[in-house]
C-alpha cells in the first residue's frame, strides 16, 4: 500500500465556509442518508487499478452512477457519485473501485431504505495509513472531521462510519498489539467531536497485510476484541485478492459494498 500523502487539506476551515459549502446542492439533491467512509487503500478503491499505474476503468453496474448517490468533493461540494469515488481524497494514489458505491446502491434497493433516500458518501481514506495516523489531532483525522461536519451541515444526517483499516498495522507487533485500544479510542473521540455518541461505527475485518506483514493474524484478533456499543464487524477475509496480494479485485469490493449494506440493513 502507498505512503499517505504529504500535502492534506488545512486542519481547521471557517465555519461560515463550512456552512457554505454544505449548501450548494439544491433541496431536491441533498442527501438525507450521510456516511463517512474511512480507512486505508482497500477503503479508497483499488479495484482494477493494481496494473500498470493506472485504473482500468471498468465500472461494473453495481457501481454506476445514481441520481440517489452524491459524493462529497476534496472541495467540500456534493455532486454526482461515480468511480473513482475517492479521486482527489486519497491523495497521491491511483485509485479505483472501493465498496462505497455498491454499499449505496444495496441500501437503495432494500425495502427497509427510507422512501426517497438520497445517500451522501464522504470519501476520507488515505493508503498506507496505520491507525496512529487517525488518532485526535492528526491530519487525517482532522480532514474526516471537517468533511464530517461539512457534510452533516444540511439536510441529511450522518447515518455511520464505515472503516476498513488496518493492514498497515500487521506490519509490526507493536502496532498489532496496540490496535484495540487506539480504535476504541478512535470511535469515542469521532463520537464526541461530531456530538453524536450512538454514531454507528462498522468496522472491516482485514484480509491482508501491507508488505505482507506478518502480523496479519493478529490485528485482526484485535479488530473483533474492539468491544463498544453500537459498533459492527463484517470479515473481509475471503475475498478474492488483486495480483499485488494486497488489495482486492473490482468483484471483491462490489461483494464487499453488499455486505456493508446488509450490515446497515439490520440495524433500521
Amino acid at each position: 500500500m502507498e505512503p499517505a500523502a504529504a500535502t492534506m487539506l488545512p486542519r481547521a476551515l471557517p465555519i461560515l465556509l463550512l456552512l457554505a459549502a454544505a449548501v450548494t446542492v439544491s433541496a431536491e439533491r441533498a442527501p438525507t442518508l450521510v456516511f463517512i467512509l474511512a480507512g486505508q487503500s482497500n477503503m479508497g478503491g483499488r479495484g482494477g487499478a493494481t496494473v500498470g499505474n493506472r485504473w482500468d476503468g471498468v465500472v461494473p453496474p453495481e457501481c454506476a452512477p445514481s441520481p440517489r448517490m452524491l459524493r462529497l468533493s476534496p472541495s467540500l461540494r456534493w455532486e454526482e457519485a461515480r468511480e473513482p469515488l475517492h479521486a482527489g481524497v486519497d491523495v497521491g494514489n491511483v485509485v479505483g473501485v472501493g465498496p462505497a458505491m455498491p454499499f449505496a446502491h444495496g441500501l437503495l434497493r432494500a425495502p427497509a431504505c427510507p422512501r426517497g433516500a438520497v445517500v451522501g458518501l464522504v470519501p476520507c481514506a488515505q493508503g498506507g495509513t496505520p491507525i496512529a495516523n487517525w488518532s485526535r489531532g492528526s491530519e487525517m483525522y482532522e480532514r474526516m472531521v471537517t468533511r464530517a461536519r461539512v457534510a452533516g451541515a444540511g439536510t441529511g444526517r450522518i447515518a455511520a462510519l464505515l472503516w476498513f483499516q488496518g493492514e498497515a498495522d500487521a506490519m509490526r507487533r507493536e502496532d498489532a498489539m496496540a490496535y484495540t485500544g487506539r480504535m476504541e479510542a478512535f470511535v469515542r473521540d469521532v463520537r464526541r467531536d461530531l456530538a453524536m455518541p450512538n454514531l454507528l461505527v462498522i468496522q472491516v475485518g482485514i484480509a491482508t497485510a501491507q508488505k505482507q506483514g506478518k502480523w496479519l493474524d493478529l490485528v485482526r484478533k484485535q479488530q473483533r476484541a474492539v468491544r463498544l456499543p453500537n459498533l459492527k464487524y463484517v470479515d473481509a477475509m475471503g475475498l478474492p485478492l488483486a495480483n499485488d496480494i494486497t488489495h482486492l479485485t473490482t468483484q471483491a469490493q462490489v461483494r464487499l459494498g453488499k455486505m456493508l449494506a446488509d450490515a446497515y440493513i439490520a440495524t433500521l
